[in-house]
């Protein structure tokens, strides 16, 4: 008799007869480049078992993956911060990176990269004597109709309630409470959500930094502290933004001036600058894209143009 139970394939990530697990696509793990359904970790990875990792999503436009220092410069302050070492040097990352794009064939997608601190047997302090960090890469294409139609229309957020740990500036996969506001904010109409603190303030997005603009045309956005990630696709906007001598203020915001702004808008690695039009349901000034957005969406794709083009020559 089978030990497997009825429905069941032999083969990984297939199921009653049907691959389960994203067809035609390469993952690496751990030194290998494996179809996605054969790719796999150990069962007590820390990762699985007890969210001891990190992660890192960068956009690839071109075939080349955008603000890669800025990425893995990110990546590796998180793995300090939990004391994870690195799972091979930065030069040797790169290129498995770009092994991963090649193989993959997908030009402009997202490239998903994960450290753990490895398999070893259950315990909840990490062991003195660690185990060989877990290293995964994955790779999937954008819809670009999908992103330009949110960048020309904007889209609606909903407030949800900050419930995350006090560490929020280290990009872990510890994710539920994210995922648990970003299906709140999709129950109540919105496609992000904006986490509001005890105090009435604005941290920033599940998975995306917060912006207003004020009435005298002002862009504010959260101040780097422990509460919010340090988003890449936010410094590199506020990079552009002071060559472009646009007025900046990086200090906290009510959820009350969010409400009250001209415009609004979210930044992250799957988007930079897409407009916020409505918050819990109420417009956002005229409720529709501003010019102060539109500007900054121009900003980025300057920036994003000559990354790529300089690294195509």
């Amino acid at each position: 008799m089978s030990r497997f139970p009825s429905g069941w394939d032999r083969r990984p990530g297939v199921r009653a007869g049907r691959v389960t697990a994203p067809a035609g696509r390469i993952a690496y793990v751990n030194g290998r480049y494996l179809p996605h359904g054969e790719a796999s970790v150990h069962v007590e990875d820390r990762a699985l078992q007890l969210g001891d990792g990190i992660y890192e999503v960068t956009l690839v436009s071109g075939g080349r993956p955008m603000d890669e220092e800025g990425h893995l410069d990110r990546m590796e302050r998180s793995l300090r911060e939990l004391g994870i070492a690195m799972p091979m040097g930065r030069a040797a990352l790169k290129l498995v990176m770009r092994e991963v794009i090649a193989r993959n064939r997908i030009p402009d997608g997202l490239l998903y990269l994960q450290v753990t601190r490895g398999a070893v047997k259950r315990d909840h302090v990490p062991p003195a004597d660690p185990p060989r960090p877990t290293l995964i890469l994955t790779m999937r294409a954008m819809d670009k109709a999908v992103l330009a139609a949110r960048m020309e229309e904007g889209i609606a957020v909903s407030s949800q309630p900050d419930i995350r740990w006090g560490r929020c500036d280290i990009k872990t996969v510890q994710l539920l409470p994210n995922l648990m506001a970003k299906q709140a904010a999709q129950k109540a109409g919105g496609f992000e959500a904006w986490l509001v603190d005890e105090d009435g303030f604005v941290t920033e997005g599940a998975s995306t930094n917060a912006w207003i603009v004020d009435a005298e045309g002002r862009v504010i956005t959260r101040d780097l502290s422990n509460a919010i990630l340090p988003g890449v696709t936010r410094r590199v906007l506020l990079e552009a933004m002071a060559l472009a001598q646009m007025p900046v203020v990086e200090r906290k915001f009510t959820l009350a001036e969010a409400l009250a702004a001209k415009e609004a808008f979210i930044s992250s690695a799957t988007g930079a600058g897409i407009p916020v039009v409505r918050i819990d349901g109420q417009p956002v000034g005229e409720g529709r894209p501003g010019p102060v957005t539109r500007r900054i969406q121009a900003l980025y794709r300057h920036q994003e143009g000559r990354q790529s083009g300089a690294k195509n020559t």
